[in-house]
């Protein structure tokens, strides 16, 4: 196909978006490796650090079949497939797959913005030379199949909104075009909740509107909406009407947030103990941050009681860091002002906002502490080579050690989060 007859395809004034979503991404990886020991069989990821009491954290498309549910108790999932073939995450192998399937789709464009370990926006409205939209996705689909033997869901449309509904539509290996004219049709007469970004809180204060499908809220009223929700309100409706303006951003450009969560075995009750989990999370945070040359203004805590009731804390620093021991302290002051002492704990975690180039960032130094400021900075870069050369565990605090998965957050290859990025950010998609 020529470069003329292909811009034929491409909208005079639009955009062309797609969504790459690879189908059971975890599970998949470890069929692609050792196809003869799970290509086709009923298996599932679990076990992970997070989750270590038994949680299926993805399945294979043979054992949902059985009935196996993300987020299903492994007991009950064991239960409905007998057979079924529990495997432990491992996270390096799914980051080395997820640089491999970002660098095919890069091939193709530079406007690229990964949303999580196994999905991607891409704005191929500038890529016309290499054919057609639906023959670059076809050309996608097949590299990744052939390349990395992984299936995929591609998602073609005007904006990212409607590319994301498309690449749910058909699983595994769907491909599937969707325009804002389609909408009324295959979406209208869905609940709120089927809207990408509207999620069961937000569909339950539809419903006290008396606004139930996706059909009514393309018709609210605008000014109703916005009493309720805000600046939401009308993108609510214009969301439900099919239209998203918001571009697709490369994801090399500067994190907005680095964070770890971590679910604990059980309840923590003790300050001493969640002063130990703090510290160890702000040891990790703290060292993503160097490795991205960054530091932070504020530092934000995450609390979820056994109840499942979520609230986070922050603080903004007086001067801008990327020193664990700032952090840990920032952590434990909010977690003693805003969490009642003896109030049982199921997950805590740590996320640095406000970031900035380490390079230019403007440093606050104390006038009593400026003297020690540079061999604190030259001990932290000495501790971080020895890190980096001899591996996470080489050097540690005592205030570290335990058995809860805090203490192995350390361990990349176990532990890890489908939103977690850095594996793309450091090394660079052109490389391997």
């Amino acid at each position: 196909m020529t470069r003329s007859s292909s811009s034929e395809h491409y909208p005079k004034n639009g955009r062309v978006i797609f969504h790459i979503d690879m189908n059971a991404f975890y599970c998949s990886v470890h069929e692609a490796v050792e196809p003869e020991k799970y290509r086709g069989r009923a298996i599932a990821v679990a076990g992970s650090v997070e989750l270590r009491r038994g949680i299926i954290v993805t399945s294979s498309y043979a054992a949902r079949a059985r009935g196996v549910r993300t987020g299903m108790q492994v007991r009950q999932a064991v239960k409905l497939c007998p057979d079924l073939i529990l495997l432990q995450p491992d996270f390096e192998l799914y980051r080395t797959f997820s640089r491999k399937f970002m660098q095919i789709v890069y091939s193709y464009t530079p406007l690229v913005e990964a949303m999580s370990i196994d999905e991607c926006f891409a704005d191929i409205t500038g890529s016309k030379q290499f054919g057609a939209p639906l023959e670059i996705a076809a050309e996608i689909q097949r590299r990744i199949r052939d390349e990395l033997h992984l299936p995929c869901s591609i998602g073609i449309a005007p904006n990212k909104l409607l590319a994301k509904i498309a690449s749910d539509l058909k699983k595994p290996n769907g491909m599937t075009v969707l325009r804002k004219r389609d909408v009324p049709v295959l979406l209208w007469d869905q609940p709120c909740s089927a809207l990408y970004g509207i999620g069961s809180k937000t569909a339950d204060k539809l419903k006290k509107l008396h606004i139930y499908t996706v059909g009514e809220l393309a018709k609210a009223n605008e000014t109703l909406l916005a009493s309720h929700f805000g600046v939401l309100g009308p993108v609510l409706v214009r969301a439900a009407n099919g239209i998203d303006d918001s571009p697709v951003v490369n994801e090399k450009e500067q994190s907005k947030s680095i964070g770890h969560t971590t679910t604990l075995p059980s309840d923590v009750t003790d300050a001493g103990e969640a002063r130990r989990v703090f510290l160890n999370l702000s040891d990790q945070v703290t060292r993503r941050l160097r490795r991205q040359q960054l530091v932070a203004r504020v530092v934000q805590i995450t609390i979820r009681d056994p109840g499942m009731k979520t609230i986070t804390r922050s603080v903004t620093l007086v001067a801008a860091t990327n020193e664990a021991n700032e952090v840990y302290q920032a952590a434990c002051r909010l977690f003693e002002r805003h969490w009642p002492e003896g109030k049982p704990a199921r997950l805590l975690g740590v996320t640095l906002q406000g970031l900035e180039a380490a390079t230019t960032a403007v440093v606050q130094l104390d006038l009593f502490d400026y003297e020690k400021q540079p061999r604190k900075e030259e001990l932290t870069r000495i501790v971080d080579k020895l890190r980096d050369k001899f591996g996470e565990e080489a050097v540690l605090t005592a205030g570290m050690l335990g058995d809860d998965p805090s203490a192995l957050i350390r361990n990349h290859k176990r532990r890890g989060t489908s939103l977690q990025m850095d594996h793309l950010r450091l090394r660079g998609l052109d490389q391997e």
